[in-house]
């Protein structure tokens, strides 16, 4: 495959040959256009001294006509010459290659204007002494074809460097007002288009009116007419090429907004204007940058805090502080983890612990929950906050059931859950320079008292009762009450539910029933630990979990 230096270069050569061909044309077609107005449009006294000198005049213009050619070809090579040693190294453009590249077509454009002055008053002073009508006439249209030039090899040059100017403002520093404002161009293009012919028309009629112009009715309005044609076109011809100018990046800048608005990344526009129009392009580049950035960030932001807390704090700010809520809460514990970790390798770890995270993360937000904290193995999730819920209870009940399933189905790994309810503050925490959005409460620390039982209970899924008497009584039904527990940390007796159709002590896991050791010791004694008073209830925790559910 071609190298992006070799495509620079065969891009930059074919600009390069087109932009010569069309300097030398621009010259050509003045020179046609000059001639016309002397020869036939013009109502110049055709004296016997002016026809013995139109051969030599004739000679002499076709002359000066191919030597202005040369020199307007050898000044693009010579002012390309940045350009050709550009292209040959590659890579970005120094500061003068680029200013050479965007300041191009100006300078040509002054050096044509200058070839059509000189000559026209190298006509003026070569025919005056013998034909002074000839003379003036000449002189006056040769000077108004050098302006008329410059417009139109500017404006035309600019568009044929496009590319090459796009390639060399993109690849180094973007430096402003290497071309005329927008003002200035349409300024250039009333003159051109307007003014100019203007000036010639008027020219022709104080020259009838004084007499200098002696010409019939008829040859006269002919020559209106031929000169007024002659200025519908070339008005066209310029309005077309500014509005191109105008128009093209605004319309890049609208699709450009179209591909922002429907998220396609990575959305740019070349840059290839040294006005206004330029600063423009940049500007909407550096926008897209920082909308980009801006949304990386917000996405990375959303990971780590959730998509919710990240949108609340973008809205609202981050002010340290939070809010009351009626929130429902669930902790998920992995059963066995140390036994996991000590019997693995790290990177296999990982992948289990994503895997167990990605099914937990996938259920909460399932059922409109938020994933607030991973606590090593533990995931702490809340329903109710930062958004509100119709039916926290609700919600968090059914993903608790389903999550269980989820992960013994999905991943074999086995883990104790809790929910809680209650009535908790939400909000920031911490410090100003470093803050974390959490839930504190009553239910927060019920809740991981369940999950400390259920890791050793059959059922591996422990609820508040109170949390499923506030559910929907579709819910409830999916629940068994069982008797109280007053758990670690509080004096009042806390009911405990499980799903109905979970397994219980009958299934097989017996107080005492096999042997006890690992993770499951430790898993036993951190639920015994999290009981105050152990009134021997049918859902009492001491039940040791069979082999094949801690292996």
């Amino acid at each position: 495959m071609a190298s992006s230096r070799d495509i620079l270069a065969r891009g930059v050569k074919n600009r390069w040959m087109l932009y010569i061909a069309s300097m030398a044309g621009a010259n050509v077609f003045a020179g046609v256009i000059a001639a016309v107005l002397l020869l036939w449009v013009l109502p110049i006294p055709r004296d016997a001294q002016v026809s013995d000198r139109g051969d030599v005049i004739f000679l002499t213009a076709l002359t000066y006509l191919v030597a202005g050619a040369v020199i307007s070809v050898g000044t693009a090579i010579v002012l390309l010459s940045p350009l050709t040693r550009w292209r040959r190294r590659g890579g970005p453009p120094t500061t003068a290659e680029q200013s050479a590249v965007m300041l191009l077509p100006l300078r040509q454009s002054l050096v044509h204007t200058a070839v059509w002055l000189i000559g026209s008053l190298a006509f003026i002073a070569y025919n005056y002494s013998d034909t002074p009508n000839l003379a003036i006439t000449g002189g006056i249209v040769l000077a108004l074809v050098s302006v008329g030039t410059f417009g139109a090899s500017y404006m035309l040059g600019e568009r044929i460097l496009r590319p090459v100017a796009a390639r060399a403002l993109s690849d180094a520093e973007y430096a402003p007002q290497y071309a005329p404002p927008i003002s200035m161009r349409l300024l250039l293009t009333w003159g051109l288009g307007t003014l100019v012919p203007t000036i010639g028309l008027l020219t022709l009629a104080i020259g009838q009116i004084t007499g200098w112009v002696d010409a019939t009715s008829t040859t006269f309005a002919a020559a209106v007419i031929a000169m007024c044609v002659l200025t519908g076109l070339t008005s066209l011809v310029l309005t077309l090429l500014t509005s191109s100018h105008l128009s093209d990046p605004v319309r890049q800048l609208r699709a450009a907004l179209l591909d922002v608005r429907n998220d396609v990344r990575d959305t740019r526009v070349n840059v290839y204007d040294g006005s206004e129009l330029g600063m423009l392009q940049v500007g909407f580049n550096r926008m897209v940058t920082a909308v980009d950035e801006r949304r990386r960030l917000r996405t990375l932001f959303g990971k780590h805090v959730g998509d919710d807390v990240a949108r609340l704090a973008l809205e609202n700010g981050t002010e340290l502080g939070g809010e009351t809520r009626f929130v429902a809460v669930l902790f998920v514990d992995m059963i066995a983890s140390t036994r996991m970790a000590a019997a693995r390798p790290p990177t296999e770890v990982v992948d289990l612990l994503n895997r167990f995270f990605e099914v937990i993360v996938e259920v909460v937000h399932r059922h409109g929950g938020f994933i607030n904290k991973f606590i090593g193995d533990e995931v702490f999730a809340v329903f109710g906050a930062p958004l509100e819920m119709p039916d926290p209870c609700t919600a968090t009940l059914r993903a608790a059931r389903r999550m269980h399933t989820e992960l013994v189905r999905r991943t074999g790994i086995d883990a104790g859950i809790g929910v809680s309810s209650g009535v908790c503050v939400a909000g920031n925490v911490g410090a100003a320079e470093r803050l974390e959005y959490t839930v504190i409460g009553d239910a927060v620390n019920e809740a991981a008292r369940l999950t400390e039982l259920a890791k050793i209970h059959p059922s591996r899924v422990f609820a508040a009762q109170h949390t499923v008497t506030a559910a929907c009584a579709e819910e409830r039904a999916q629940w068994t009450a069982g008797r109280s527990l007053v758990l670690r940390g509080r004096r009042m007796p806390t009911g405990i539910a499980y799903p109905a159709d979970a397994p219980t002590a009958a299934d097989g896991s017996e107080p005492g029933a096999g042997g006890v050791d690992g993770d499951a010791a430790g898993d036993e004694a951190e639920a015994h630990s999290a009981v105050a008073d152990d009134p021997g209830p049918a859902t009492e925790p001491r039940y040791r979990p069979r082999p094949d559910e801690t292996a």
